[in-house]
């Protein structure tokens, strides 16, 4: 396993106990619980920072820095991290013609989704931004509901 510097230590409700399990048996890929969202963004876009942005987000919000892992004894706990850097992915497709950006893009974010997430490295967040052009953008969004 990863090692992290620890900031707390936090116990599992009865939701995240049950998608906790789910997640050990999905050991392979995503999972039941690994969902996207998709946001289309019109107009110029600053990717460095949206990008700053997002990793602000994740540096305030202790939730989102959060792993999942097991005591020696066996019990779960959420294992909150510091210094956690969000995964940010830039692809520009900008290049292609407007269906085959589309389709790029869509091809960004079905590998996004099919990567899964190990619970016990966080975050559990990670964002792709895909410029379909100068100004066209998705913003990909793809997560770990636990």
């Amino acid at each position: 396993m990863t090692r992290i510097a620890i900031e707390d230590i936090w116990p599992l409700s009865p939701l995240q106990e049950g998608m906790l399990f789910h997640a050990a048996v999905e050991s392979e890929g995503s999972d039941a619980y690994v969902g996207q969202r998709t946001l289309e963004l019109t107009g110029p876009v600053d990717a460095a920072r949206l990008r700053t942005t997002w990793q602000a987000l994740l540096q305030r919000h202790a939730v989102l820095r959060a792993g999942f892992r097991r005591r020696k004894s066996g019990e779960a706990v959420q294992v909150v991290a510091r210094g956690v850097v969000l995964p940010w992915r830039e692809v520009d497709v900008s290049g292609l013609g407007l269906a085959d950006a589309v389709v790029a893009a869509e091809g960004v974010a079905e590998e996004e989704l099919a990567r899964g997430f190990d619970v016990g490295v966080p975050p559990l967040v990670r964002v792709a931004l895909v410029r379909l052009s100068a100004v066209r953008h998705w913003l990909v969004i793809t997560s770990h509901h636990i």
